[in-house]
């Protein structure tokens, strides 16, 4: 398999998409801050900083829209939309994030949900640190993605 980002002498590059056709393209990304359920609580109800999963999600919005900033090879990108949902799950216990990004262009949009997921994330962490040092972040990862060369990409459950 060749790895695109780097040239015939093994130096990195940033690939070029000047002969691919634009099309539309969507990516959604997961990841899990587990937390005690007492931190869950704070989270849910209103921890001294405000409202938590409200900070987060323009977190995770701003993220997205800041990646080819972050990554270094990324391009960057006409993004047209990005959704960013927190979800309190007591099973976890903690927050369950998902973010879904599209953009019609000549390259995918995988790296700005998984930029933005992980930033909401921690934010989470930053807003709750107070209240808890060991939460984990976990399970960051993509879902599923459609268009370009390449296809439909779905994660096994």
């Amino acid at each position: 398999m060749t790895l695109t980002h780097f040239d015939a002498q093994g130096q990195a590059h940033m690939v070029d998409v000047s002969d691919k056709p634009e099309t539309a393209r969507e990516a959604v990304a997961e990841g899990l801050v587990f937390m005690a359920p007492e931190t869950l609580a704070l989270a849910i109800g209103g921890a001294a900083k405000g409202d938590v999963l409200g900070v987060a999600r323009l977190a995770g919005i701003m993220g997205a829209k800041h990646t080819s900033d972050l990554i270094p090879l990324c391009h960057p990108l006409p993004i047209t939309k990005v959704s960013v949902e927190l979800e309190a799950d007591p099973a976890l216990p903690g927050i369950r994030v998902t973010a879904t990004v599209r953009t019609a262009g000549k390259t995918g949009v995988e790296m700005e949900a998984l930029t933005a997921v992980s930033t909401a994330c921690l934010t989470v962490y930053d807003m709750l640190k107070a209240a808890q040092k060991d939460m984990r972040i976990e399970g960051i990862r993509l879902l599923s993605k459609t268009g370009g060369k390449s296809g439909e990409f779905r994660a096994a459950p």
